[in-house]
């Protein structure tokens, strides 16, 4: 099948990293057939390799991988998942780079790049951990800029429930609440936030479920074991309608800007591809009208809106 947002989408709603090599006009495969715990994972290029969250990526002979020049691996968080997949399509169209992506938690993600993991990219969904990047000499000094402002929504599968807010929605007598962990995902304090400012973080604290990421948040509810949930709201882009109140698949309320700190997410070049073209020249799109057209499609507000 053709490259395309929708089988990223899935994997990384399940809490699972995704490896994609895109090359110019390449196709895309979607294969997890190989990904076995304790296995080596190899990237073909051109196609899309899924592997269990958090288990190291490495090529044959237990080698690291290493960006030839013209090639770049990414770390991206979760939630950014379905722009940055056609960002990355977008990007490879024009330039004769190819990219590698994987996905995960913004906590996780920041964890691996410490312990030397050998990605040439960090997008993360926060300021701070690109930020203790560049000041542990991981991240290449001056590099760090803000990409994307994430918007936070809840979200219900059920279209049947109907409350003016998401404060509102939220005072039904037999609910569980999906949230991202704090501890590891942006969105996940960010959900925080928000409850405790409409002062129902306490009393909702035996009904709330964590997932390790924002993908892991949307799945619960997807699949029914949570009643709502505090997603990304560029996970709901074509899904759950444009506006809070009905949609075919479920019912999403917007959680007004006050009532959490900005999300902005920042992205930093690493020290290991300080002389990586392809990482500079990705990280130059991103600041481009045509990639912030895009995210603002898919959800997200542009830098300076």
């Amino acid at each position: 099948m053709r490259c395309d947002a929708r089988a990223y989408q899935r994997a990384g709603a399940v809490g699972l990293s995704v490896l994609l090599a895109l090359a110019p006009g390449a196709a895309c495969a979607d294969d997890a057939a190989g990904a076995r715990a304790g296995q080596a994972t190899v990237v073909p290029a051109g196609q899309a390799t899924v592997v269990p969250a958090g288990q190291a990526i490495v090529a044959p002979a237990g080698q690291a991988i290493v960006a030839p020049a013209g090639q770049a691996i990414v770390a991206m968080a979760t939630n950014f998942a379905r722009a940055g997949t056609k960002l990355v399509a977008s990007f490879t169209a024009d330039a004769p780079h190819r990219i590698t992506v994987t996905f995960g938690s913004t906590g996780k993600l920041y964890a691996q790049i410490r312990a030397g993991a050998p990605f040439d990219v960090f997008l993360a969904a926060d300021q701070l951990r690109p930020r203790k990047l560049s000041e542990a000499g991981l991240a290449v000094a001056g590099s760090q800029f803000t990409y994307a402002i994430g918007q936070l929504s809840l979200w219900t599968s059920r279209h049947f429930i109907k409350a003016p807010s998401f404060a509102a929605a939220l005072g039904s007598a037999n609910l569980t609440l999906a949230i991202a962990n704090p501890d590891l995902a942006p969105y996940g304090v960010a959900a925080r936030q928000a409850l405790k400012k409409a002062k129902l973080w306490a009393p909702l604290q035996p009904r709330i479920v964590m997932g390790e990421n924002i993908g892991q948040t949307f799945a619960l509810v997807a699949t029914g074991n949570a009643t709502f949930g505090f997603v990304a709201r560029s996970q709901l882009s074509g899904k759950a309608g444009k506006s809070s109140g009905g949609a075919a698949q479920g019912r999403e309320w917007p959680v007004p800007s006050h009532f959490h700190d900005p999300i902005r997410q920042d992205a930093v070049l690493l020290t290991r591809a300080s002389g990586n073209t392809a990482a500079k020249a990705f990280l130059a799109y991103l600041k481009t009208t045509n990639a912030r057209a895009i995210m603002r499609q898919l959800g997200y507000k542009a830098v300076n809106e």
